[in-house]
């Protein structure tokens, strides 16, 4: 999108255009950091989600007092380590996911959120692309099939994790680790018969 349009745009008196350009990966650093200082939290909520936001303005929205601001940054891959660190010592579950969710995150954070007593957040630990491999084949073996079935999904799941989630008792889980690009051939093949 053209940045002259994205800056008349993000002038509108329509929250809601305002949120798209907010969202927007091509919207301009000076424009973001503009609307991050709206007064719609939908709005400020489309900056702190969006992965071109920088560093210093991610670090601001993360004392917004909306907790669902600070999940955004919380999953927002540009956020720095040592917000991440602070928002996973939040009280506020979805907050903690975010940081669990998000591929950038630090791993000794991913280790610590598997191990969260919340299951969103440790669900959020097994669908994240970046969570070591002994971390998934752990949550694998959780008795909550919600948490399986995310690790079924995660196509970074090691194939010796796919291959025991293949012999799992619920059909969710074994219909999604049929459907991870990351199964093997012959644990395809087993599901099928």
């Amino acid at each position: 999108t053209d940045p002259s349009r994205l800056e008349e745009l993000a002038s509108s008196t329509d929250q809601w255009v305002r949120n798209a350009v907010a969202w927007n990966r091509s919207t301009p650093v000076e424009l973001l950091t503009r609307l991050a200082e709206d007064s719609n939290s939908n709005v400020r909520a489309g900056v702190a989600r969006n992965p071109s936001t920088p560093a210093e303005v991610l670090t601001q929205l993360a004392d917004d007092p909306d907790d669902s601001m600070r999940a955004g940054v919380a999953e927002n891959p540009s956020t720095p380590a040592e917000v991440l660190t602070r928002l996973a010592g939040e009280s506020e579950a979805d907050v903690r996911r975010g940081v669990a969710r998000n591929a950038a995150a630090p791993m000794e954070l991913i280790r610590l959120l598997a191990d969260d007593s919340e299951l969103p957040v440790r669900a959020g630990v097994a669908c994240n692309s970046s969570a070591p491999a002994e971390v998934l084949g752990r949550l694998a073996d959780d008795p909550d099939e919600w948490l399986r079935n995310n690790v079924a999904g995660n196509s970074s799941a090691p194939v010796e994790v796919l291959t025991r989630l293949a012999e799992d008792s619920d059909s969710s889980v074994r219909r999604l680790v049929a459907g991870n690009s990351s199964t093997p051939v012959e644990v395809l093949t087993r599901l099928a018969g």
